[in-house]
């Protein structure tokens, strides 16, 4: 697996709908992202091998998730407002983990890159209280 900022650039223009925080990431910040996207769906698939498109769809996301505004939710910045401007609140401030950011559509490229492993999902079994 080579991974790279230009196929993710590639990538990332070809297959995914918004993408205004990827370009406006610097080349570093890129393969800093990509860089994080990978051990983090290596870590959390160990057993499957993770298609280099797998991780150019979840850098898309992280892109957004640590853009200059959201970056302050995962800060945990609750709200915050630009006198006259604007006003931001956030639903679920704080770090999340990343792992629990990943996509069906990212796992969907994993299975098929693996078809004769179990196929993975995004839910889990939880536990509830009737």
């Amino acid at each position: 697996m080579s991974l790279s900022v230009i196929d993710a650039d590639s990538y990332i223009n070809q297959h995914v709908i918004d993408i205004e925080d990827w370009t406006d990431a610097d080349e570093a910040k890129k393969q800093r992202i990509i860089n994080v996207a990978n051990t983090t769906l290596v870590r959390r698939f160990p057993e499957m091998t993770i298609p280099d498109n797998a991780v150019y769809e979840f850098s898309a996301l992280l892109a957004t998730v640590f853009n200059d505004t959201n970056r302050l939710a995962q800060q945990g910045v609750a709200s915050f407002s630009l006198s006259g401007v604007a006003s931001f609140t956030f639903k679920n401030a704080g770090a999340q983990e990343l792992s629990k950011l990943i996509t069906q559509s990212v796992i969907d490229l994993i299975n098929e890159a693996n078809p004769d492993l179990p196929p993975v999902s995004v839910r889990a079994v939880k536990w509830t209280v009737l």
